[in-house]
């Protein structure tokens, strides 16, 4: 996979997140009128999977996932962890199923750059899987009419 390292990685950190905000959105127009979970079916492709982990006055935490089927036993791809901040307009991974949390990474390292390029490396990827569902044609909505525009 092809990766972008932009100069100012915080900043455009910063425009990432925010525009994660705005396709989770349209992903899941009524967010937060969700109590626990709901699925986005597409014919021909994997099921979505959101669940909401907790819900605090300006946050939710999510998570999003593709739920694969083979043979007996499903599985879960790639599970990402989200934090929605609500008042600031922007979704932020925590994690995924194979990554630690930043906070860990930080941790074990004490390098601030090292957390940077993994947060970075990780929205940036949230940013390419929430466009391709939404090109898919996925929707957490009640209205099926909801139309995707593109972002």
């Amino acid at each position: 996979m092809l990766s972008l390292n932009p100069v100012n990685k915080s900043y455009c950190l910063q425009e990432v997140c925010e525009s994660n905000f705005r396709r989770l959105l349209k992903l899941a127009p009524e967010l937060l009128a969700i109590e626990r979970d709901a699925i986005a079916l597409v014919d021909g492709n994997p099921v979505l999977h959101l669940k909401i982990l907790d819900r605090g006055p300006y946050t939710l935490t999510v998570e999003l996932t593709h739920s694969f089927e083979h043979e007996q036993d499903g599985f879960s791809e790639p599970a990402v962890k989200l934090r929605v901040y609500i008042d600031a307009k922007s979704v932020e991974v925590l994690r995924d199923h194979y990554r630690p949390q930043a906070s860990d990474i930080f941790r074990h390292t004490g390098n601030h750059r090292v957390v940077l390029d993994y947060k970075w490396s990780i929205n940036y990827f949230l940013e390419k899987w929430l466009k391709h569902c939404l090109l898919k044609g996925y929707c957490f909505c009640t209205n099926p009419d909801v139309a995707y525009e593109t972002v």
